[in-house]
């Protein structure tokens, strides 16, 4: 079975990474669908219920034809690629990478609660931490790219420095375009 899909090892690959991506997508999109649900929600009549419910279909849509099936996708093509080449479980970079993996299926099962709590009109969160919440999909993608390039369980730090770095900018510019949304609404 090993060497028939071993033929196939750059097609599994490539099918890997088109799902590694369509899944990212959906992670970045769907906190701002959330962002929108969320400001809609406090929107008058009728607007909070003309918004709010074509949202919510647009999130559906989202969550359960593209994200989900991407993720689940991704990790199964993951697996049959550590199954064509076990030698990558010896390597310390792919420890750290499934750690990155495990962490990203964590955030999508935390947005997951969102999603359900935003369908049954919940309001827990404001659209400012959807905004921040956006970025935790970011990072990990930073974390896993920095990685399977250098192919170094050590040389990722700098990814990683990297990335808290953006992080510290990021948050710099919610507070500037906070800012600038309560000078200008429409902004």
């Amino acid at each position: 079975m090993g060497n028939i899909l071993a033929e196939y090892y750059n097609y599994i690959k490539s099918l890997h990474i088109i799902f590694v991506v369509t899944w990212f997508a959906g992670l970045f999109y769907i906190p701002r669908l959330f962002v929108y649900q969320i400001e809609a929600f406090h929107k008058p009549s009728p607007d909070k219920e003309i918004l709010g419910k074509q949202l919510k279909i647009m999130a559906k849509r989202l969550w359960f034809i593209i994200t989900w099936p991407s993720s689940i996708l991704a990790i199964i093509f993951g697996l049959i690629l550590i199954y064509i080449n076990p030698g990558f479980l010896k390597a310390s970079w792919m420890h750290v990478k499934l750690g990155f993996v495990l962490l990203l299926v964590l955030y999508q099962i935390q947005t997951h609660i969102y999603y359900k709590q935003l369908q049954n009109d919940v309001v827990k969160k404001s659209s400012n931490f959807m905004r921040i919440w956006n970025e935790g999909a970011t990072f990990i993608l930073f974390a896993v790219v920095f990685l399977v390039v250098l192919k170094s369980s050590l040389n990722w730090i700098f990814g990683v420095v990297g990335i808290l770095v953006l992080g510290i900018l990021l948050m710099l510019g919610f507070k500037i375009y906070k800012n600038i949304r309560a000078k200008n609404p429409e902004a």
